[in-house]
């Protein structure tokens, strides 16, 4: 009763949000994209020494990268592998350098978005419109200051949301946008911020999206020696999408804290594009009912000189239902499954200076996951999970330290059948900075992490095909890198960022969830061994040429990840599946007066599909797209009016991410926001 209330209260937007105004404080000055790109380590105010910088995209940096959700904006960063279904209503996941999407933590506003059921969280229901940045760490954040589970993940993915910000005695802003795209996309959205007192503000944002989901795409079949077999050009179904987002708050500062309550609620009907096969183009009927609640909390407060304390708390509760009755032949089961989450987490950290360049941190985290569904002899598994972290950091002249250790503790309970043997695990990591010159323009860096991750109440409990004695993955990752940046007060060169990296990382008893005939299927692999080499490239400059603004950026992966489960096999050594060797992304910003145009070019090159082997029959041949849009700003009475018009894969190229599910070709969008 009390999870239907609260979700029907946050349905209806009667829960008020507070939101920190002081953790994460945003420059909300009219400061260049270079400033807030280029130089990451100033875009916040931090009591933290940064060791390792993020890859970040925030303010309108983010408007302009042709992106409708935060997945779309990731494929910007390099070592990051997006694997997309398709068209609207498609899953949408993140891996970063090959470990598995299960590894990588998804921050909402500080606390991270759960799924104890599968570990992946869909990025394509998260919009843009109230993001203000994305930042990506590998490794973790470089701060101490955080709850335990910061220190849990191989790579962590940060959604900080706009804060309200008002200009001079104006106390409310009033946002509209509309978009409108080629593939019947239909998506207002509506944001409204409204100053209460000097110390506390409220917002409100909600947005629908509608889209039909019908595209063309160019279907081949291939013969076992490559040869193409069928070549045909058909339309793609089964990706319509309806959903509903709503985002209410408030945001308040004390005396040397802050504290903050965030609520969000997401519902959508989606279509799941099923894979392409045996020359089957017609639609399938199976359909996805989500509702996702959460409502999550945040205090920090200076209660001495050097001593702060943190706490954080979230309940989120999920429900979906997965439907495959409309199509069904007469010797297929009709499918009507319900899921349904709830996770209770609470959180405490604190962290003390013993000098100025010395900080000690300590954090203990609790959560609450299970999960009930109407599948038959299902477990109804329960889990408690503990996390204890000390970390520590230390600054000696141009050296900079960072050491932490966090300690997992894992107990299940289960309705029925057998449960999952309790887990505790201590899992290291320490990072280091060097500036060996007196300027403050070149540091290099390294750092080594190992870290665990449970199995998921799917790769456990799920009926016919978890397995309860499945081995948990443990991944251990070494990196090496450096970076430069440099400004420039130069006539028309003004600044360049470079940012490089080689890293190793291992992974033993890798667990890889591949989707069986559709995406709420998936079917457990354990490999054993994964070893990946690879390295990352960043590089970022700015020109202003005769009043033009010119802002490349240049993002290069190399991976090698191969199986090395068992040298008797004849996969032994090959490249692991969707992992390409090489990825590439260009883009290219101009400004000139109230006039933004973008260029961005992506490549993914060869890779091999699900299979283990890789021969010619799982070989997928490299894709890529270019992408264009134009922007201008308008005054009307006072109030500022931006229309955008893009351009997606421009050259018409057909492709798929994942085999067999094909990705829409040209499209068009139309963006109009008024502010008032």
């Amino acid at each position: 009763m009390v999870t239907k209330l609260i979700a029907s209260l946050i349905q209806k937007g009667a829960i008020t949000i507070f939101v920190a105004a002081s953790h994460l404080v945003f420059s909300q000055s009219k400061d260049s994209i270079w400033e807030k790109t280029i130089l990451p380590i100033q875009i916040y105010k931090k009591d933290f020494k940064e060791i390792l910088p993020a890859q970040i995209l925030s303010g309108e940096q983010l408007e302009r990268l042709n992106s409708q959700s935060v997945a779309d904006a990731l494929r910007y960063f390099s070592g990051v592998q997006i694997k997309d279904y398709g068209g609207m209503g498609g899953l949408k996941t993140v891996n970063i350098r090959s470990m598995g999407s299960q590894h990588v933590g998804v921050f909402y506003d500080g606390i991270q978005l759960g799924n104890a059921q599968n570990g992946v969280v869909d990025l394509g229901k998260f919009s843009l419109d109230d993001i203000e940045s994305i930042s990506l760490y590998n490794g973790q954040k470089s701060e101490i200051f955080q709850p335990a589970k910061d220190f849990g993940s191989s790579g962590s993915i940060y959604l900080q949301p706009k804060i309200p910000v008002f200009k001079g005695n104006q106390k409310t802003n009033v946002t509209f946008r509309l978009k409108l795209g080629s593939i019947s996309l239909f998506n207002p959205s509506f944001r409204l911020e409204q100053k209460i007192s000097d110390r506390v503000s409220a917002s409100f944002s909600s947005e629908f999206v509608q889209s039909k989901g019908l595209y063309k795409y160019k279907y081949e079949k291939k013969n076992a020696d490559g040869s193409v077999a069928n070549d045909t050009i058909a339309r793609r179904y089964d990706s319509y999408i309806r959903a509903k987002r709503f985002e209410t708050g408030f945001n308040g500062t004390l005396n040397d804290g802050s504290w903050s309550v965030r609520g969000y609620g997401y519902i959508s009907d989606r279509g799941i594009p099923t894979a392409i096969v045996n020359n089957d183009f017609g639609p399938k009927g199976q359909q996805m009912l989500d509702e996702n609640y959460f409502i999550q909390a945040n205090f920090r407060k200076k209660l001495f000189p050097k001593f702060e304390t943190q706490v954080k708390a979230k309940f989120a509760y999920d429900y979906s239902r997965f439907l495959d009755t409309v199509n069904v032949s007469t010797t297929a089961l009709r499918i009507d499954n319900t899921y349904t989450q709830r996770e209770f987490y609470l959180s405490s950290s604190n962290i003390y200076s013993i000098t100025k360049d010395w900080d000690v941190s300590a954090g203990f985290d609790f959560q609450y996951n299970n999960l009930d569904a109407s599948l038959r002899d299902f477990s109804f598994p329960t889990r408690y999970t503990s996390l204890l972290a000390f970390a520590t950091t230390y600054q000696w002249r141009r050296f900079k330290f960072l050491g932490s250790v966090l300690g997992t503790f894992v107990h299940e309970n289960v309705e029925k059948n057998a449960k999952s043997p309790d887990k505790t695990e201590w899992t290291p990591s320490a990072f280091l900075s060097y500036q060996p010159f007196d300027s403050k323009d070149f540091t290099v860096r390294a750092f080594y992490k190992r870290i665990f991750r449970m199995p998921t109440f799917n790769d456990l409990y799920y009926t016919m095909i978890g397995n309860v004695m499945l081995k948990p993955e443990f991944t251990r990752q070494y990196d090496v890198g450096f970076t430069y940046q440099k400004l420039y007060d130069h006539e028309f060169f003004k600044g360049i960022y470079v940012k490089a990296d080689g890293y190793y990382n291992e992974v033993e008893n890798k667990i890889i969830a591949v989707p069986t005939t559709n995406l709420f299927r998936w079917m457990m692999t354990n490999l054993g061994e994964v070893r990946i080499l690879g390295a990352d490239v960043n590089i970022q400059a700015e020109f202003d040429i005769n009043k033009v603004k010119l802002k490349p950026l240049l993002s290069y992966t190399y991976q090698r990840a191969g199986d090395y489960t068992d040298k008797k096999e004849d996969y032994y050594g090959d490249q692991i599946s969707y992992v390409p060797w090489h990825a590439l992304t260009f883009t290219m910003m101009a400004d000139y007066k109230d006039w933004s145009f973008n260029y961005s070019f992506m490549y993914t090159g060869e890779r091999y599909d699900a299979q283990l082997n890789n021969i010619r029959a799982n070989y997928l041949q490299p894709w890529y797209t270019h992408d264009l849009s134009v922007q201008k700003k308008f005054n009307w009475h006072s109030h500022q009016v931006k229309a955008g018009f893009e351009v997606n894969n421009v050259l018409n190229q057909y492709y798929d991410v994942v085999r067999n599910y094909p990705m829409p070709g040209r499209n068009f969008k139309l963006i109009v926001s008024f502010t008032l």
